[in-house]
């Protein structure tokens, strides 16, 4: 195992005297190429490319002498530190940091960044980076080759965007270009860039000195109301029979939206659902037949502060072009769009129905599908607390079907 092992964060600025004595000390030094270009490497120095950070680690464990990493911007920030110190490799760091290129990209634009959200973008990410784009109006997005500024747009369509788009931060090409999202596949991108995403609706004003909680929304949520699955008072209305507290809370709890999911609300009614979705950070598109549907979740995502994409249409035929969904909610449309959604393959599918009948209808449909499905009887009595007496009963049939070949 190496006797000492340094990781070096490099910004493109002089390195620090403490990065230049640990490199002068080096028996090894990993990096990227231009890394390993530096003159402050030893010429003595073992160089190993850093492509895969697991094998320079292995190969770190393997040697006998002082090992340092460089990496760009702050390695302890989704950077290789994390991997180095991996209860596998038994490694002990040392860490000279650097300005991050999160940092450094909100920099170049002029902007703060505590109220923003940051996220890795990859192959296998992508979707997930993108949602939180929907979300949230300030996402710092670390790309990666196919996974960059062009592939962002084309999956934010239908969502306007404004693109910060700097490429190869620090550097003497270093470059930084505004565009909206929907221009920026109509451009070539060098790596490794970062893309600040910004743009949506805010309603409330940032409080005036600024917030509490790095990454959260700029607005005082000490205002919002308490609670999911709000009453009716909270919202513009009318409520329809699928839209009642009770039966609400039970879809939330048995969809589970989180950061990164997509969520279908399919018959978005007065917007009590899309709205409280997206209060737990998932992105959301609400669809609905009627213009004032659309128009009352509009007002209901605005007054609390949240994003969602409302699409007027009518299901199944206006779900044909939408992103794929996580976890789908079924408001309307009754068997027939509960089909066309499974069709899909989301991991979580809810919806209700007012007879046994029509339940039976959807939850074989769903089984069909390749669902494991659950059926409950919900009963709400509301009593009047003044003189405990009965003021309205509601019953009801609350289907939920989970796909067991998607994640939980």
């Amino acid at each position: 195992m190496a006797d000492r092992v340094t990781v070096i964060g490099w910004d493109g600025s002089p390195l620090t005297a403490a990065a230049r004595s640990a490199l002068g000390a080096a028996t090894l030094v990993a990096g990227a190429a231009h890394h390993l270009a530096l003159p402050e490497v030893p010429g003595r120095a073992e160089r190993v490319r850093l492509g895969s950070v697991s094998l320079a680690a292995r190969r770190i464990t393997g040697h006998r002498g002082t090992a340092v990493v460089i990496a760009d911007g702050d390695p302890g920030f989704f950077g290789v530190v994390r991997t180095l110190r991996a209860p596998e490799y038994g490694l002990e760091v040392e860490v000279v940091p650097a300005v991050s290129s999160v940092a450094q990209a909100f920099a170049r634009a002029g902007m703060p960044w505590d109220d923003a959200q940051v996220v890795v973008a990859h192959r296998r990410t992508l979707r997930r980076a993108v949602n939180v784009c929907r979300a949230h109006t300030k996402v710092a997005v670390l790309t990666s080759p196919g996974a960059g500024p062009a592939e962002l747009g084309l999956l934010l369509e239908g969502v306007h965007r404004t693109f910060v788009i700097c490429e190869e931060l620090g550097t003497d090409r270093e470059q930084v270009t505004v565009v909206t999202s929907d221009k920026a596949a109509d451009h070539t991108w060098r790596d490794p860039n970062v893309v600040i995403v910004a743009g949506g609706t805010v309603t409330a004003p940032a409080p005036e000195n600024g917030g509490w909680l790095a990454g959260g929304e700029p607005r005082d949520t000490a205002s919002a109301p308490r609670g999911w699955a709000l009453p009716a008072a909270e919202y513009t209305g009318p409520f329809g029979e699928g839209e009642t507290e009770q039966l609400r809370a039970a879809q939330l709890a048995r969809l589970g939206p989180r950061t990164g999911d997509l969520v279908w609300d399919i018959g978005c009614g007065s917007g009590a659902f899309t709205a409280e979705a997206a209060r737990f950070g998932a992105a959301v598109i609400a669809v609905d037949r009627d213009e004032d549907a659309c128009a009352r979740t509009l007002s209901a995502v605005r007054g609390f502060g949240v994003q969602a994409q409302i699409v007027h249409g009518t299901a199944p035929h206006a779900l044909e072009d939408l992103p794929e969904p996580d976890v789908v909610r079924v408001g309307g449309g009754g068997a027939a769009v509960v089909s066309a959604v499974a069709d899909r393959r989301p991991a979580r599918i809810v919806a209700h129905a007012a007879t046994r009948d029509a339940a039976e209808l959807i939850g074989r449909d769903l089984t069909e599908h390749g669902y494991d499905v659950e059926c409950a009887l919900l009963q709400s009595v509301e009593l009047d607390t003044r003189v405990w007496t009965e003021k309205e009963r509601t019953v009801g049939f609350l289907l939920s079907g989970r796909l067991p070949d998607r994640h939980p």
